[in-house]
Formats: C-alpha cells, structure tokens, sequence
C-alpha cells in the first residue's frame, strides 16, 4: 500500500509565474536556493489537482529552475509541441497571471513535486524514487 502524504509535512518551495522571453506565455521559476531539489534537463513528476503528469525542468538565464510545461507522458514532456501543456490549463482555472506566487511541494526531491495554489492544500502518494537501474532501462525503452 502507497503512503500518503500532505503539503504540511513537505518542504514547500515558492516560485513565481513569469512571461517566458518576450512571450505572453507562463512559466513556473523557481528561486535560485531550491536549485539543488530541481534537476535541470531531466523529466520529473509533477502532481497538479491530484493527478501525476511530467514536466522536463529547464533554468533561466541565471541558473534558476523552471518549469516550462507539465505533460501527460514523459515524451510529451522531453518533445512539449506532440501535447498539451496542463500547466497553463491549471493556471487558467485558477485565473492566475504572471507576478503570481505558487507553492510547489518536494514530494521526493529531484524526482516528484506537487504544485499548487496558494491557500491550496493537497495529499500527495509517498511512492519513493525508481532504482536508478531501472530508471534508465524504462529511460532508453520511452526513447526508442
């Protein structure tokens, strides 16, 4: 049986939605000092209204975290234009817009994260880390 677990138990980051470039599009940037729970150009898990989607982490300018997109697969995630980015889905539903703050919950330090809304809360599955082994053999399987 999944342990479950709640926001209140996790560390909680707080990012911020941004313009993407010169773009009306949003982005989640994390702050600079989470950089070490956020690794940059890998596919990580990401939970939004409950449900595990991917998300493939990129950096800013300076080095910080950001989370460009959340997608169903993680080769929509690695390959954003086959998909849909739920992210902006989620952003919309919540009638948020850049400036905004966004609490993002480490399930499970670079593998797993919860994002939400402030004043939100959420329970998240504890289903710990893949052996790293076996990671990469699902990793090159969704590849070919």
């Amino acid at each position: 049986m999944t342990d479950r677990v709640t926001d209140d138990a996790l560390d909680t980051v707080v990012g911020t939605l941004a313009r993407a470039g010169g773009t009306r599009r949003l982005e989640l940037r994390l702050p600079a000092d989470a950089a070490e729970s956020f690794p940059v150009d890998e596919v990580v898990r990401v939970v939004l209204d409950g449900t595990e989607r991917r998300a493939r982490l990129s950096s800013t300018g300076d080095d910080r975290p950001v989370v460009r997109g959340v997608y169903d697969t993680p080769r929509l995630a690695r390959n954003p234009g086959d998909g849909e980015n739920r992210l902006l889905a989620w952003v919309d539903d919540r009638d948020l817009e850049a400036g905004r703050s966004v609490h993002v919950d480490v399930v499970e330090p670079e593998f797993k994260y919860g994002i939400r809304a402030p004043g939100e809360s959420a329970t998240y599955d504890a289903t710990g880390t893949p052996d790293s082994g076996l990671a990469d053999i699902a990793r090159s399987v969704e590849e070919n």
